[in-house]
């Protein structure tokens, strides 16, 4: 596996990395300006030249992911009998400069559960995030290309999920994930607040409605076995408090602010993965 396809399975697998890159060389180097490499905590891909100029920026690569470093930063070496090597000696007798750069890989999952009016202006503005967008409706018509044409500059990765019982994809989504339900069926909403609310790794769980909605489901939760403590678990209404209006735009500027706050403390989830093909 290259480097870019190394990356790219990362970002599917919510891991941060390093992206090390060969700016310049002078004199004689193993490689030419431009070689890239990848490395993530476990493991790296492709090459910079070997030998201890890539075993020195391994290890300072993964001093920057230990810290959570966010600033790329320049790295310089010398490849001669006189410089002070760690891991071995290289005397090809020139001097390069790496770059460091460290890569958010780490896609938070959010899900909309109820892609009309609202669900539509919401899913426009979160698809220009670097996150992973899951859309879930029970009509199969809210996924019309007309419609989903809305999305067709996303930076976020975009998951369709039409399904005649929502609250089945829940299980799909990992741990961490922000949901937002806000379907057109009242009864859907309380089917998706109680298999939400089974679930203790779930992230935010955001429900549209007014107050008089939010006290007949608590009720309705309540006989379902749902305790005071995992009730709060639910926030309702959403949206920034203070910010007026009732427009399917406004909410959804609203609301996005609010995960964006959400996300910004919490973070996105890291789940290591074991299935990255060795180089």
């Amino acid at each position: 596996m290259n480097w870019l396809a190394a990356l790219n399975h990362l970002r599917e697998s919510n891991e941060p990395a390093v992206l090390i890159t060969l700016v310049s060389v002078r004199g004689h180097a193993p490689r030419e300006a431009g070689a890239k490499m990848v490395v993530s905590s476990w493991d790296c891909w492709d090459t910079v030249g070997g030998g201890n100029l890539e075993a020195t920026a391994v290890e300072r690569a993964r001093a920057l992911l230990k810290v959570g470093a966010t600033t790329p930063e320049l790295l310089t070496l010398r490849l001669n009998p006189q410089a002070q090597n760690e891991f071995g000696r290289q005397c090809c007798g020139g001097e390069v400069t790496l770059l460091l750069e460290p890569v958010l890989c780490a896609r938070p999952h959010v899900a909309l559960f109820g892609f009309g009016h609202v669900g539509l202006e919401l899913g426009r503005i979160l698809a220009r995030l670097p996150l992973h967008l899951h859309l879930i409706d029970s009509r199969q018509a809210q996924f019309a290309p007309e419609r989903l044409s809305a999305l067709h500059d996303a930076e976020a990765n975009i998951h369709l999920h039409p399904s005649p019982i929502p609250e089945m994809t829940l299980s799909d989504l990992p741990a961490g994930s922000h949901l937002v339900i806000m379907t057109h069926d009242h009864a859907e909403d309380a089917a998706l607040c109680d298999a939400a609310l089974r679930r203790p790794d779930l992230g935010f769980i955001g429900l549209i409605g007014s107050g008089v909605k939010w006290a007949h489901f608590r009720e309705q939760l309540k006989r379902e076995g749902h305790t005071e403590e995992t009730l709060r678990r639910v926030t309702t209404p959403i949206g920034l408090p203070g910010l007026s209006g009732k427009s399917p735009a406004v909410i959804a500027v609203s609301v996005a602010a609010q995960l964006l706050g959400v996300m910004s403390t919490q973070g996105a989830p890291r789940t290591p993965s074991s299935e990255i093909e060795k180089p």
